[in-house]
């Protein structure tokens, strides 16, 4: 038994103090509605991996490797050994027989990422491994291992990858529109997938305050004692809710280059699932299992993500989301609306004097 209470039996993983383990879990148990659609729709085209690695076959995975082999620590029982406690505890609990390579390097910014081709490696720097505790840090590994899970490191690679290439070619002429296009629906679909990996931390750490502390102190940094949960969490119900049409707009150009969701989102995105019938049902041992993966149905994933997608525009509080609801629900004076709402981007002409000066009514 290691210092910290874990257990090693042959290659049997215990978790370090008293968790639920998910035998064959699959990723679909945790992934966010809009993530796990268009990750079962990739998985269901016959031979896409192959082609998608084959046309990325530019890509300098060996180099990637060697890179952080040569600049940076290997996490193991002899460096990092907290961290290479709570990597085998999470994909213990995760039931991830393969556990990823792990690596710390010298950043201050705090970040995680789990990375690789046909191998997932994770990465975390050491801004983040001396920003969070012990419980905080856990569910990050989580998160990682929840990547690795779902198989999102391919994908994330080829982001980082395009996103290089992008500044690359900025100086060709239309070059760089068909790579942005590429990277704008790749960090649509990694917000979404930020969003699962959350999920993923929870399940392994099984500590929801920890999990909110964990993004509050990436928010605001080591500086707990002047921060609250209750009241960061209230950040982000004053973002989904406040301003008017023009702040829904600026919502979506802030969020548009952004590869992760905004921090107070993912913190109130995590409660509202940790306290769903859902993230109950997983935790008494009623979830999908692995070996049903290759029966799923691509529809009935699509009409998951629909019916996911039509009750967050119902229940949300944004105004864009709101006149959303309007419209499908045929409510009248849209036009008056929309023109009152955006009104406050140009200055309106002076009226023009005269008899012919007569306000119309509005649409």
């Amino acid at each position: 038994m290691s210092d910290d209470g874990q257990q090693h039996t042959g290659h049997e993983r215990v978790p370090s103090r008293q968790r639920r383990r998910f035998p064959g879990i699959s990723s679909r148990a945790y992934e966010h509605p809009s993530d796990r659609s268009a990750l079962v729709a990739l998985r269901k085209l016959s031979g896409f991996d192959t082609v998608f690695k084959t046309l990325s076959g530019l890509l300098p995975e060996r180099s990637l490797r060697l890179l952080y082999l040569s600049e940076s620590v290997r996490v193991s029982e002899r460096q990092f050994q907290h961290l290479h406690d709570m990597l085998l505890d999470a994909c213990y609990i995760l039931d991830l027989k393969k556990v990823p390579p792990m690596y710390v390097t010298q950043d201050p910014q705090p970040n995680a990422m789990c990375i690789g081709l046909d191998e997932p490696i994770i990465v975390v720097t050491t801004g983040l491994v001396e920003l969070l505790d012990e419980e905080e840090m856990r569910a990050v590994v989580g998160h990682e291992v929840g990547h690795a899970l779902s198989g999102h490191s391919v994908y994330r690679t080829i982001l980082l990858f395009l996103t290089s290439l992008a500044l690359k070619v900025a100086w060709i002429p239309l070059g760089n529109l068909a790579i942005m296009a590429i990277i704008t629906a790749l960090r649509e679909w990694f917000r979404k997938s930020e969003l699962s990996a959350d999920r993923a931390g929870l399940l392994v750490g099984q500590d929801p305050q920890a999990s909110m502390r964990g993004l509050m102190k990436i928010a605001g940094g080591n500086h707990l004692h002047e921060m609250n949960v209750d009241a960061f969490l209230e950040q982000a119900e004053e973002y989904e809710s406040g301003g008017d049409l023009r702040d829904s707009v600026l919502k979506i150009l802030n969020v548009l280059p952004r590869s992760h969701p905004f921090t107070t989102v993912r913190a109130a995105e995590l409660k509202k699932w940790a306290e769903s019938r859902d993230f109950q049902r997983i935790m008494d041992g009623h979830y999908p299992r692995r070996d049903g993966d290759k029966d799923t149905s691509v529809s009935d994933s699509f009409r998951e993500s629909a019916a996911s997608y039509a009750s967050d525009v119902k229940t949300s509080k944004d105004p864009l989301m709101k006149l959303v609801t309007d419209l499908a629900g045929g409510a009248g004076d849209l036009g008056g609306r929309v023109r009152r709402g955006f009104e406050g981007f140009r200055t309106p002409p002076p009226p023009k004097e005269g008899p012919t000066d007569t306000p119309r009514d509005e649409e």
